[in-house]
């Protein structure tokens, strides 16, 4: 047998994480992993990345803190439940193995990938909004990030 083609039939992922904000693209991105998982037998695991707590504004001398770091904590996990659970009801519909995560990060990307870490998953799917050009140079892109840094295989879905 030829070395390639016996290291081809060996790559199987057996846990993939999905990254999702809970978009219509990233709904996308998370009917495409699930199909996946569902195909290869895998576990899924899907993530979302709430942003970091707000920095206090200042205005007239006066610091104005909307919330607590607690209470924006609760709101983020609330959130994250309701875009997560959402994907965990189509996951237990098709029958995969599914655990969900979420982290609050300035930093989406470097959050995917410790999540896909920390959950030793061996693939990421997630959305990408496609810019082009100028905009993208400008405002970068999660995905872009993830795809430059990730020592995992990443799927990348439009």
């Amino acid at each position: 047998m030829d070395a390639k083609k016996d290291s081809l039939e060996t790559i199987v992922y057996t846990h993939i994480l999905v990254a999702t904000d809970g978009s219509k693209l990233s709904g996308k991105a998370v009917t495409h992993a699930i199909a996946l998982a569902q195909a290869l037998g895998a576990r899924l695991t899907a993530f979302h990345a709430s942003p970091d707590y707000p920095l206090p504004v200042y205005a007239d001398g006066v610091v104005y803190q909307q919330v607590s770091r607690r209470e924006y904590a609760a709101a983020c996990k609330k959130e994250a439940a309701k875009i997560l659970d959402a994907v965990e009801a189509k996951a237990r519909l098709a029958g995969i193995p599914f655990a969900q995560a979420q982290a609050i990060s300035s930093v989406p990307w470097q959050a995917i990938l410790a999540a896909a870490n920390h959950h030793k998953c061996d693939a990421i799917v997630m959305a990408s909004h496609g810019r082009r050009g100028v905009s993208a140079l400008l405002l970068g892109s999660e995905t872009q990030k993830v795809l430059t840094h990730s020592k995992l295989p990443v799927i990348v879905v439009r």
